[in-house]
This record gives C-alpha cells, structure tokens and sequence, in this order.
C-alpha cells in the first residue's frame, strides 16, 4: 500500500510538472555584439585596404557574423496515417475418458472426462490526420560562418497582444548562394531548421489542459 501510495505521488507530481516557459530576453537568442571598429589604417591609393574585404564583383548579401538575414516562412506540412488490425485465436483440448480396469470411471453415473478450451479476439482501429501552416517574416543574425562557407542562423520575433505574447524562433542553417539580393532566404531552403511558433499568457493557457486533466491522460495512468 505504501508502494502504491509513493507511486501515485509520483505521478502526480509528474503531471503537475511543466517546461519553463519561453520570455523575452533570453540570453541564447540576444543579439550578436557588433564587431570592435578597426583600426585605421595609412591610405595608400590602393582600391583595396585591409579594412574592405569586398572585391570589385561582390555584392551586399549578408555572409559575415552579426549580419542580418530575412527568413520568409512559407511552412506547411499535412500527414496522414491510419492502422486497423484484427487477431484471433481458438484453442480446444479434450481428454480421453479415464479407463480403470476396462471400464471407464465415474461418478454417481457420470463419466470422468476432461477438456479444457479458449478465446482471443483483438480489434484495434486508429487514424490521425495532422495539417500545420504558417506564413510570415523574421530577421535573424548570421552567428557562425562555417568552414565551408554555410552560415549558422539565430533570431526570434516577439509579439506583445492584449492577452498575453506570441513568439517566433528559429535556428538552422543556410547556404550564402540561397540568399537573394535583397538578403532574404526561404524557410524552406534551412537546414537542420528549428522553428517554434508559440506564446504565453491567458489565451496560450487557455488552450493547455490542467495539472489533473493530463495526469489522467498521461502515460501514467494504469487504467
């Protein structure tokens, strides 16, 4: 009983547990420093300085560290999945009666005679159908070049309503040669993208169940 009593303890406290919850200002998503100002240098006339490391074919695409990128979000995913499955199984044994000198035993007339005999029947049917889409901008900084040139994004978008925020936030990873001229990428041409769309306040709560709603619905729950 003692056991039982821990156990569900446990589980209460299981469901009552939650992730911290995302707020502005968040060190890991704080903005790049700007690089120090460098020093100057003598001119020499030369088109070409230690402090400009533009060629005379480059462009203004972002491909440094602390530089700013647009990411258009054009996400929409759709899945759907459906599983059916049926089992049985029979099984009947039976005995020959007990023979005893030639004769069949029994009792008060009856012949002793054994069998023993069960069933299985198993029906299972599911299907979940998920659709998501979600469309807009966010600027984020380059915060890493890579060796092979590829840039490492960051950045997150807050939105102050009446009833709380919402938030955007995105990690990943770009090729420079995808990024257009006017320094903008496709959501859709990230790799290794971490894209969290969420918010806090009355009505993001309003949507989640209660402590005791998901114990019950957890993995928990024995019955």
């Amino acid at each position: 009983m003692r056991t039982l009593s821990l156990v569900l303890l446990l589980s209460l406290l299981t469901a009552c547990a939650s992730t911290r919850e995302a707020m502005p200002d968040d060190p890991y998503f704080a903005p790049l420093p700007p690089e120090p100002a460098p020093r100057p240098v003598l001119k020499t006339g030369s088109l070409f300085t230690q402090t400009h490391s533009n060629s005379l074919y480059s462009d203004n695409k972002a491909r440094h560290e602390g530089d700013i990128i647009t990411v258009v979000l054009r996400e929409k995913t759709q899945a759907s999945k459906k599983a059916k499955t049926e089992t049985q199984k029979d099984s009947n044994v039976a005995f020959e009666p007990l023979n005893i000198a030639g004769r069949n035993a029994s009792i008060g007339g009856n012949v002793l005679q054994f069998g023993a005999g069960s069933s299985q029947d198993f029906k299972g049917d599911a299907k979940a159908d998920q659709s998501n889409s979600l469309v807009g901008d966010i600027s984020v900084n380059v915060l890493q070049v890579l060796s092979n040139g590829n840039l490492v994004i960051r950045g997150e978008k807050w939105l102050t309503l009446n009833t709380g925020k919402e938030y955007i936030r995105l990690t990943g990873v770009i090729r420079p040669q995808d990024v257009d001229v006017n320094n903008t990428v496709e959501s859709t041409k990230i790799a290794n993208a971490r894209i969290e769309y969420s918010g806090t306040g009355a009505h993001h709560h309003g949507q989640s169940p209660g402590w005791l709603a998901r114990f019950f619905n957890g993995p928990l729950w024995p019955f």
